[in-house]
């Protein structure tokens, strides 16, 4: 059995590189729905801490399927984003520093 081969998906043979990319979009595309319900439970539009942390998994997954696929365009991209996710992400943890609460 060849090494690279994560297994079948839906009949069709999936390669490890190819199951992080399709599970790396999988995370990166559900923090809009996270936002959704965060949303909608509140009653006005709001970005939940956790659709940070969603994006800095899927970001970081799909990196690294665009650093296997040498594909310079894709690593910008996902590189560029992650700086962006993270820099959010401490924006919120000083921001509840300062007000003394927990950033949730």
């Amino acid at each position: 059995m060849n090494a690279g081969l994560a297994g079948t998906m839906l009949g069709v043979r999936a390669h490890g590189w190819l199951l992080l990319g399709a599970v790396g979009q999988a995370v990166f595309t559900s923090r809009f729905l996270l936002q959704w319900v965060y949303s909608e439970r509140r009653g006005y539009s709001a970005i939940p801490l956790t659709f940070w942390y969603a994006s800095i998994v899927g970001a970081a997954l799909l990196l690294g399927y665009a650093v296997h696929l040498r594909d310079p365009v894709f690593i910008a991209g996902q590189g560029g984003g992650m700086l962006i996710y993270l820099r959010n992400l401490q924006l919120r943890w000083r921001e509840a520093h300062d007000a003394g609460t927990s950033p949730c």
